[in-house]
């Protein structure tokens, strides 16, 4: 991408006058249309990888090279080699959707879809690495393009890289039709759940269904589990605290005369507090176990532990917030306005590096909101700039206040 200085393109949400590289613009919704219409799976993501390796060593970084498989690490120089490393993190990967978009840049991967706009945050974040090319900050940035997001273990492979070792702060953001164009979420605190799994087996005694009283019935034994979770959060969580449990999956028996000997259901649990978090885990053990007991049954609890929820860091959200004003004026963040109860793995990154995770707005006004993970999801594609020059901006003003603090 060319480096070149030239003013910058009309925008939803009236951006301020910044530097912006020739074309930017133009090169990014190309670079996203090329994403969009090869979408590839989690740690699949081979072609993407490639593409996105290419266009950031156009940028001529410091360091470029492949991270956690498929994804792609590359730092971008600062003013000051010593001053105080920073991150800017898009994802890479889709999701097993069949795309009904009708766009003329859809998927060409059948069953494979970017319904969750990783393609634009790809692309965003490519943006950010070129406007920190042409306007460095003070420090180095590192540019992180992450696979398997929606898997929830690209962080983690990432963070297990080193890639990431001695970074000070990290951002990303994540598309949101349900803001326009031009509006930002920057916020502390929670912005995204945890997720756990749970899968419950209740093991009991089969027999014919014409004769219940010779079996321990783990149907029976199900429907009461069923119903006694969701005692969980109306009895036992914090009223002032935002909690789900929810039953996903449930099967027992091949035949309708026949009380099977087993049955098995599988579900989620979100908190946005690690506490509730703990509490929902304990209360769904204790509860099978009991329900279990009371039906003549044996209850064989697994949790799978998941994604943490996303705490963004007070000082992060003030970076995110001031650079968003900056760059598209002081109407620009909007609250999320809503618990959000779905997770994002940028919350194993706020585990160990503070940060803050944004949300950028992604329709027309008067547009509907379409849900991301459907298949006609998409984005206006104003959004992709929007996104590099916050993140870009961002990582700027975080930079610059930890090389300050570091004097």
């Amino acid at each position: 991408m060319s480096a070149k200085l030239a003013k910058p393109s009309s925008i939803a949400g009236e951006p301020k006058s910044v530097p912006i590289p020739r074309g930017l613009q133009d090169q990014l919704i190309a670079l996203r249309r090329e994403l969009h219409r090869h979408p590839e799976l989690a740690f699949k993501e081979e072609r993407t990888g490639l593409v996105l390796l290419r266009e950031l060593s156009a940028l001529s970084p410091r360091r470029i090279g492949r991270v956690a498989r498929t994804g792609v690490v590359a730092r971008i120089a600062g003013r000051r080699a010593s001053a105080p490393v920073v991150a800017i993190r898009g994802d890479i990967d889709a999701l097993p959707i069949h795309e009904a978009t009708g766009l003329p840049f859809a998927s060409e991967n059948a069953g494979v879809m970017h319904a969750c706009g990783h393609d634009v945050h790809a692309t965003w974040t490519v943006g950010a690495a070129a406007l920190l090319t042409a306007e460095p900050a003070e420090g180095d940035v590192i540019i992180i393009l992450q696979p398997a997001e929606e898997t929830g273990e690209g962080a983690l492979a990432v963070l297990e890289s080193g890639a990431l070792d001695g970074v000070r702060a990290i951002f990303g953001g994540h598309v949101d039709r349900r803001f326009t164009v031009g509006e930002v979420v920057a916020q502390q605190g929670a912005l995204a759940a945890s997720a756990d799994n749970f899968d419950i087996e209740l093991a009991g005694r089969g027999a014919h269904g014409a004769r219940p009283h010779e079996a321990a019935d783990p149907i029976v034994g199900m429907a009461a589990l069923i119903t006694a979770l969701q005692t969980i959060v109306s009895r036992s969580v914090n009223p002032a605290l935002p909690a789900v449990v929810s039953v996903g999956m449930v099967s027992a028996g091949r035949a309708p005369n026949v009380i099977p000997d087993r049955a098995t259901l599988c579900g989620t649990l979100r908190a946005t507090d690690d506490d509730t978090r703990a509490l929902l885990q304990k209360e769904v053990r204790n509860i099978a176990e009991h329900v279990a007991l009371a039906h003549k049954l044996e209850a064989r609890v697994t949790i799978g532990q998941g994604v943490p929820p996303v705490i963004n860091s007070g000082e992060a959200a003030t970076w995110a917030r001031e650079a968003a004003i900056a760059t598209l004026g002081p109407d620009a963040v909007v609250p999320l306005g809503v618990v959000n109860m779905a997770a994002e793995d940028f919350a194993w990154y706020l585990q160990r590096i503070p940060g803050c995770f944004l949300r950028f707005g992604a329709r027309r006004p008067g547009e509907p909101v379409i849900p991301a993970h459907s298949p006609g999801f998409d984005v206006v594609e104003d959004a992709i700039l929007v996104g590099a020059r916050v993140l870009a901006e961002s990582a700027r003003r975080a930079s610059a206040a930890l090389s300050k603090g570091a004097e």
